[in-house]
């Protein structure tokens, strides 16, 4: 019985590195646009990766139950949970290429553009009408090719809700 558990473990512990070893690049990359992070010089992005490594350890404590569920997907979720969680304790923008948008807008444009998710799924995550994922979309693109003014730095009125 042992022995069984025990390569059972193994083989779950093989898929995950596979896994991590295939997607933690662009998930630390998902992860330092998020945090508004620099991504040069190598380690400037601690909390990037910080949220990451919570993240991937969330996605292997579940890995037996994901059944069909993609772990990409299931990470990628958990990012964005942990980057709504600590939003507000850390507020200053720290020298990232997105470091001009709000954080709301970082999470919207990161989702929509960089990861590919569609409207509805990220409306979905984010417990927001698909217009507003929209509009969000909109702007923070006009801010970055700077037909438009950021916005006013930090005004989210509420805490940032992923649904989980």
């Amino acid at each position: 019985m042992r022995e069984r558990q025990a390569g059972r473990e193994r083989r779950r512990a093989q898929e995950f590195e596979t896994f991590v070893a295939g997607a933690a690049g662009r998930l630390l990359h998902t992860a330092t646009l998020l945090t508004a992070e620099p991504l040069r010089p190598p380690g400037a992005n601690p909390r990037a990766q910080r949220m990451l490594t919570a993240a991937l350890a969330r996605t292997y404590a579940r890995w037996e139950r994901l059944r069909g569920e993609d772990p990409y997907d299931r990470t990628r979720r958990e990012l964005a949970v942990r980057f709504a969680h600590e939003l507000w304790r850390h507020r200053r923008p720290r020298g990232g290429p997105l470091d001009r948008l709000t954080p709301q807008e970082r999470l919207v444009l990161v989702l929509r553009l960089y990861e590919g998710v569609a409207e509805e799924q990220a409306a979905a995550l984010l417990g927001l009408p698909v217009e507003r994922v929209r509009a969000i979309c909109n702007r923070s693109v006009a801010t970055m090719r700077g037909t438009r003014r950021p916005t006013a730095r930090w005004g989210l009125q509420r805490p940032l809700e992923v649904a989980p």
